[in-house]
């Protein structure tokens, strides 16, 4: 398919804060949307940078984004990336997550969704990559678990 790319990790790091702004000045649909991996942490200031802002979406917004973007294969989920730091999905390649609850449950933070604690490090447990576990321990350190 045309735009189809292989995933290549970042080794750009943002701050959160720039990659929430972007986010915001697309304007997606309330409920339609939330921010899920490592950026419900950066919100609660325990991390300052990500590589990326993952952001899971559904009905007429992941329209939305796949117009706005480029596809990508990760594994076996596509995905979209903005090419600025905004990397969207309406599934997840680690874990098997109900994406509509996620959703729906979203904690709204700083007038943007995001997901629960609970998922986030359900998933983080589950990747077990390097990065999970020093967030894991922000977390812990943090007394958020």
């Amino acid at each position: 398919m045309p735009g189809e790319s292989d995933a290549v990790e970042s080794e750009v790091e943002f701050p959160a804060e720039l990659l929430f702004d972007r986010l915001r000045a697309l304007e997606l649909t309330p409920g339609e949307y939330a921010v899920f991996g490592s950026g419900p942490l950066a919100v609660r200031g325990l991390i300052d940078t990500v590589r990326d802002l993952d952001v899971i979406v559904r009905g007429q917004t992941w329209q939305q984004v796949r117009a706005l973007g480029v596809v990508v294969m990760k594994g076996k989920d596509e995905t979209v990336d903005l090419g600025n730091g905004l990397t969207f999905g309406t599934s997840w390649g680690y874990g098997v997550f109900d994406m509509e609850k996620l959703i729906d449950h979203a904690e709204i933070i700083e007038g943007l969704p995001f997901v629960r604690l609970d998922a986030v490090i359900e998933f983080k447990e589950i990747a077990d990559r390097p990065k999970d576990r020093e967030h894991l321990g922000a977390l812990r350190e943090s007394g958020l678990v």
